[in-house]
């Protein structure tokens, strides 16, 4: 006997066949979405919708000046915060500004720090290359055929040395008064871990001001800061 087996569709399914199909278009999309605007900086409480002034804008670095500058203290072998930092200001320092008085920031034991601040550009290292000890004497040498009559010497962190850098420091402060007896000093130092030995040599190194940066107040101290710095310590 054979067996036909007839197929019947099953009543519980059901077709339905749209008689016409609407895509929304792109702009249709993006015009339904709500504006979203972006959240302020987490520390800085900027807002990043607001534009920056235009005074803030500064051109590349040049002009005759500049190089002249630039050629002086590679000859010398010295370095800048000017340029190890990256500073944006570094084309109107160094072409004289509105004085028409060039000026340099010399960073003196070298170009490399032991400590990590994350809002520095400095280069880190915990090893750096010991110091030039002919740094003193050019530094001297540098500034005095520039003609000027106020300079500041800072440097990097050197926490490898015993004294922090503080007679290096004094060094350099001496050969400029010798080579220019009025010019005017300022050592911007680092903290030298606290001792205070180190800071007597640099105060009585001949200097004219004495400075010393905190950087940012206490409660981002850990934040943007090395931990081995510290704003109690530093007060």
């Amino acid at each position: 006997m054979i067996h036909q087996a007839i197929w019947k569709p099953s009543n519980s399914i059901s077709y339905s066949i749209p008689s016409k199909i609407r895509c929304e278009s792109r702009t249709d999309t993006v015009k339904m979405k709500p504006p979203q605007r972006q959240q302020m900086g987490l520390h800085t409480g900027r807002d990043p919708d607001v534009k920056k002034p235009e005074w803030l804008r500064q051109k590349a670095p040049q002009g005759q000046r500049f190089q002249e500058v630039k050629e002086s203290l590679s000859s010398l072998k010295l370095n800048t915060v000017c340029e190890e930092a990256q500073c944006p200001n570094i084309g109107e320092c160094w072409n004289g500004g509105g004085d028409g008085i060039a000026t340099a920031t010399i960073m003196l034991l070298g170009d490399t720090c032991t400590r990590g601040c994350r809002f520095c550009a400095v280069k880190t290292s915990r090893n750096p290359a010991p110091p030039d000890p002919m740094e003193p004497e050019n530094t001297a040498k540098a500034i005095a055929s520039w003609g000027v009559d106020y300079i500041v010497l800072t440097s990097v962190d050197r926490d490898d040395i015993p004294d922090g850098g503080s007679g290096h420091f004094a060094r350099t402060v001496k050969a400029m008064k010798k080579q220019k007896p009025d010019i005017m000093v300022e050592c911007l130092t680092s903290d030298f871990r606290g001792d205070l030995r180190a800071v007597e040599t640099l105060v009585h190194s001949g200097l004219d001001v004495f400075a010393h940066n905190i950087e940012t107040v206490k409660r981002l101290q850990r934040i943007v800061r090395d931990p081995r710095a510290g704003l109690v310590m530093q007060v």
